[in-house]
């Protein structure tokens, strides 16, 4: 059972949101045990926070929203995926806008500020969710199901009309190593026509080739070759991390996504809450497991309290 991680000193980056179009700093900074992860920002001297959770999630498109009592952050999956995926789990993101950076599309510049900071163990127990009975969701089109495993793991398959997409599936088993290695650098993507419409909508209004892939008919708009052959669907696995993050603990079990998104890794992690039968804690403490409980969102429509009663080891 491994210990709870923080990172070693504050470090900070700065670039453009990529849908508001907008400047923004962020800087991580370390954490002491069970304090999850943080959101903070200082507006005028009014210092606001929002924790990274489930029950802070906020509908939205194309990206990931987290916000409570008037505190908004968007596009918050690649930082969020940088530190889960690098093994941090106590951390405070102060950013000074609404908006995280966009850097270069991926997640590899906070992999590499974290790596710079260092990352230090706690000495506190991790504890982990595990899974036990299936849970599967979606249809014969896009679906996505978590399944009793030894370890954590990701299976994840897309499926695109383009000569340089086509179906792409990929394997990841949970390691900081292999995060940085083969899953981090991957950069977000999109297709020339959509790119058109999400302007007309006010949307990616910062996106550009610096920190996105653009596929034309035939090929890509970038300069830059892509930096895998798989490159789009190792990015999905990037962003179901930042998003899976949100349960704000660490789950042993295989998830298996088939033309997957946004939408459906939210819909996976309240449907986990609202099955407390199918999964259990290791190495809790009476800590933990009252985070578990605070699990649930509360004020989001449609989402459930979920039950504690068999949620022990």
């Amino acid at each position: 059972m491994q210990r709870q991680h923080t990172i070693g000193h504050t470090v900070s980056l700065s670039g453009m949101g990529l849908h508001s179009g907008r400047p923004a700093r962020v800087s991580l900074s370390p954490a002491p045990v069970d304090h999850g992860i943080m959101f903070r920002r200082n507006i005028h001297g009014h210092v606001e926070t929002c924790q990274a959770s489930i029950r802070n999630l906020r509908p939205t498109e194309l990206c990931t929203v987290i916000g409570s009592n008037g505190f908004r952050i968007q596009t918050t999956e690649h930082v969020l995926s940088a530190l889960w995926g690098m093994g941090v789990d106590n951390a405070v993101i102060d950013i000074d806008s609404e908006e995280v950076p966009a850097m270069d599309g991926s997640a590899a510049p906070f992999t590499r500020s974290i790596q710079r900071a260092g990352i230090v163990r706690q000495e506190r127990p991790r504890t982990y969710l595990k899974i036990r009975e299936p849970i599967h969701i979606g249809n014969h089109r896009h679906a996505i199901s978590i399944l009793p495993a030894p370890f954590p793991k990701i299976t994840y398959t897309i499926d695109y009309d383009h000569r340089l997409i086509q179906q792409q599936t990929r394997e990841h088993e949970w390691s900081a190593a292999d995060f940085q290695a083969k899953i981090a650098k991957a950069r977000t993507f999109a297709f020339a026509h959509e790119v058109k419409a999400m302007w007309a909508r006010g949307l990616a209004k910062g996106g550009s080739l610096d920190n996105a892939i653009v596929f034309t008919e035939t090929g890509i708009m970038n300069d830059e070759a892509l930096r895998f052959p798989d490159e789009c669907v190792r990015h999905k696995i990037l962003d179901l991390i930042g998003d899976m993050s949100l349960l704000g603990i660490h789950m042993v079990g295989h998830i298996i996504a088939d033309r997957s998104g946004h939408a459906l890794h939210n819909q996976l992690m309240q449907t986990i809450l609202d099955n407390p039968d199918a999964w259990t804690l290791l190495g809790h403490h009476e800590r933990h497991a009252t985070d578990v409980a605070d699990l649930a969102p509360t004020g989001t429509e449609g989402m459930r309290s979920v039950r504690t009663a068999n949620a022990g080891c």
